[in-house]
């Protein structure tokens, strides 16, 4: 008896302290990073195959993380001007060493406020 109040304290502190720490970022998700930064995809890699199988494509709003599972979804929030967009961790990247993502072009350009640029800082959120 003694044991099974011990687990059943146990699993409801486990569950307090779950839902205690995810509650970051109002709610809407945790911050995953902060100022980092973020590139996009050349066109040269339109149709390859990502590490998750799925067909590339630059006008999706996808990204590429080192270690995210496959599905995740983000919120990118550039750090210079506030936009955001949502995308879906969908390949494994960027392959250059400093950077948290490489966002497909359609994601880069919709939050960058110099198209010009191929790099931004950018805050991540963990959304599910």
């Amino acid at each position: 008896m003694k044991r099974i109040l011990a687990l059943i304290a146990f699993l409801t502190l486990s569950i307090a302290v779950v839902s205690c720490s995810s509650s970051k970022g109002g709610g809407s998700g945790s911050t995953y990073k902060r100022n980092v930064e973020a590139s996009y995809y050349h066109d040269k890699f339109n149709g390859r195959r990502t590490a998750s199988g799925e067909k590339f494509r630059n006008s999706d709003l996808t990204a590429a993380h080192r270690k995210l599972a496959f599905g995740t979804r983000l919120r990118v929030t550039n750090v210079a001007n506030g936009e955001s967009v949502v995308v879906k961790v969908n390949d494994r990247g960027p392959h250059k060493r400093g950077r948290e993502l490489d966002l497909s072009k359609r994601a880069f350009m919709s939050i960058s406020d110099n198209k010009n640029h191929g790099v931004i800082r950018v805050n991540i959120e963990v959304l599910n």
